[in-house]
């Protein structure tokens, strides 16, 4: 547990100074956060802002921000629901959807690696631990 509890402040510090992605984006940097709310996007082929909002446990007005650096590098765009007007869609831009990947790939590369080393079960305990780690650290007090 001490081991764990040494590397856990080291883990979050290399998270938060590596750069997301090995892509340098007109001087915009885009984290970690933005990677998640891209994988989000891809995934779903376009996801509504109020939608990645609730998904990354984060306010409208910070996803909107967000999304506004993801649009700044080409990356997204945000368009009308034609079924609600009131929703906005947000969608890859057509024709990032390779330099998206690229992006995505260099990001989590530290994480794939290292999962990589694990066998199936352990990389499955430790999604489970990683999940009990959040709803812990998230639990309404």
């Amino acid at each position: 547990m001490r081991r764990l509890i040494q590397l856990l402040p080291r883990v979050t510090r290399g998270l938060r100074r590596r750069p997301a992605g090995p892509i340098v984006l007109e001087n915009v940097p885009l984290g970690p956060t933005h990677g998640s709310a891209l994988a989000l996007i891809q995934e779903n082929g376009g996801v509504s802002v109020g939608a990645l909002a609730t998904a990354l446990d984060l306010t409208m007005a910070t996803v909107s921000g967000l999304v506004a650096d993801l649009e700044s590098v080409g990356f997204a765009e945000r368009s009308p629901d034609p079924g609600d007007r009131r929703r906005t869609l947000v969608r890859l831009v057509a024709g990032s959807e390779s330099l998206v990947d690229a992006w995505l790939e260099g990001a989590t590369a530290p994480i794939v690696r290292a999962l990589q080393q694990l066998s199936p079960s352990e990389r499955t305990t430790f999604v489970k631990a990683m999940g009990l780690l959040d709803r812990e650290l998230n639990a309404p007090s």
